[in-house]
């Protein structure tokens, strides 16, 4: 049964891509999965116990996509929540999210990247939820989020964990990688100090391991979501602790600016 979850094959850089070029220039999500993921309320419940703590003040989230991360993790004592999003479709839907879910309530989209931030544009955190690996050039990204922190602020990292696992489903959402504990130790950026690294989801890792070398799938079912969101995050939130969250195919990585 573990080897209906993951999603097969390794590809070659040159396949992996963040986004895809409109006739304008502007950015295109390259994956479709935010509408499947939306309903893996366990491992969304299981994320919120992990990082919640450092979620404080004024608050970037980068990659805000449809804004199913924000419906989770956004408080009312929260003094302000930016959404960043670069893909224009995908910030207009977030908009329209807004204006008709109390949760999205106060929520401030912004289309672009943060490249483009005015360099008065400080927060106290910096969210990158499943969203790191869809960018080339991670290290030069870090460097500008910690700039965008206050003192004290914190940036917060999930991502996919072990190249290993590097697959078909990977490759067609744009990621460019997948992170270990030894790629964000080198990805720290200047000023900053870690305050977490744990893996989650151990159960979800050896289902992905089974599955780099049998199903081979590009795109998850809702069915499969709903599987491994019922029964193998459970298991993980449980034995992760017993096994010091030194095993998983999720990395987390919350640094504090000193």
């Amino acid at each position: 049964m573990l080897t209906i979850l993951l999603f097969g094959k390794q590809f070659s850089k040159e396949q992996k891509r963040m986004v895809e070029p409109n006739s304008d220039d502007s950015y295109v999500y390259a994956g479709n999965e935010l509408d499947i993921f939306k309903h893996a309320l366990n491992w969304k419940s299981y994320i919120r116990s992990v990082i919640s703590y450092a979620i404080q003040g004024k608050v970037l989230e980068v990659g805000a996509g449809l804004g199913g991360t924000t419906r989770v993790l956004k408080k009312e004592e929260h003094t302000s929540w930016v959404a960043l999003e670069p893909d224009p479709k995908l910030a207009n839907q977030l908009r329209n999210n807004i204006s008709v879910e109390k949760v999205l309530e106060g929520v401030q989209v912004k289309e672009g990247t943060i490249k483009e931030l005015a360099t008065n544009d400080i927060f106290d955190t910096i969210l990158y939820i499943d969203v790191l690996e869809h960018i080339e050039h991670d290290a030069q990204e870090l460097t500008k989020a910690a700039f965008h922190l206050n003192q004290g602020g914190k940036l917060v990292i999930l991502s996919p964990a072990h190249n290993v696992f590097y697959s078909e489903f990977d490759s067609a959402i744009g990621h460019f990688r997948r992170y270990n504990r030894n790629l964000l130790v080198d990805l720290e950026p200047e000023g900053v100090v870690c305050d977490k690294m744990v893996y989650l989801d151990m159960f979800g890792m050896f289902a992905s391991l089974a599955n780099r070398f049998l199903l081979k799938q590009s795109m998850p079912t809702l069915r499969q979501i709903l599987f491994w969101d019922r029964w193998l995050v459970p298991l993980s939130r449980l034995f992760d602790r017993f096994f010091f969250h030194r095993i998983g195919k999720t990395i987390v990585v919350i640094w504090q600016k000193v």
